[in-house]
């Protein structure tokens, strides 16, 4: 009889599954990952540059990392080092830069990501999208007036029922943001998102511009 396959992952099989193997491990190398406490078996922690994800390859040793938000995601490396691949993911989470995080941990490969963050993505490709939709087609002039902007532009567009969110960072969900709306009579509604006590205001169609501005500008005060 052929011999069964030598298990590539005897710690993960031994700690219960991956979760509690890198939990475990984070522990013990007094790191923090973010792993929700609930979490049993899928591996995700929130981070200010995407949700990033942790999954095993088979039929050999590598636990593959990959950063996303929905509709877009990158595969960013892996390693058979869990104890590495701990480390790197608090110093992620930490906001080390990424050309720090790639000359300390060889084994994440950061150009595609780096490249489509230069290149205006995923703003731009969102932008398109929205722009031709046809389920947003009432929409559609708020969002050619929004895009026509150089500086709203750069910020990372969502629908949200009928309003439009604006995020100043598309990979951290905790950035400025904020969500307008058209009313009657070329007027339109504006609220900060994640702001308490926050509470629509009407503006003016020649207002909205500079007051979407000013919601977004990160160097005023809350």
């Amino acid at each position: 009889m052929e011999a069964h396959e030598q298990d590539p992952y005897p710690d993960v099989t031994a700690a219960g599954g991956l979760v509690a193997a890198l939990r475990q491990e984070a522990e013990a190398r007094g790191r923090d990952i973010g792993l929700p406490a609930h979490a049993a078996e899928a591996v995700g922690m929130e981070t200010r540059r995407g949700y990033l994800s942790v999954d095993t390859a088979g039929g050999e040793r590598r636990f593959r990392l990959r950063t996303s938000i929905p509709d877009f995601g990158w595969d960013i490396g892996g390693t058979g080092d869990l104890g590495a691949l701990v480390d790197a993911i608090a110093a992620w989470r930490e906001g080390v830069p990424l050309d720090a995080l790639k000359a300390r941990f060889d084994f994440l490969d950061l150009d595609a990501f780096t490249r489509a963050l230069a290149a205006g993505e995923p703003t731009a490709t969102q932008w398109a999208g929205l722009l031709s939709s046809a389920y947003y087609r009432p929409q559609r002039n708020l969002l050619r007036r929004l895009h026509a902007d150089e500086v709203l532009r750069n910020a990372f567009p969502t629908m949200t029922h009928r309003a439009v969110r604006l995020r100043v960072d598309p990979m951290d969900h905790t950035s400025r943001q904020v969500l307008v709306e058209e009313a009657d009579g070329g007027r339109y509604s504006v609220v900060r998102v994640g702001v308490p006590g926050a509470e629509w205001t009407e503006v003016s169609g020649d207002r909205l511009i500079t007051s979407l501005r000013t919601a977004l500008d990160e160097d005023r005060p809350e």
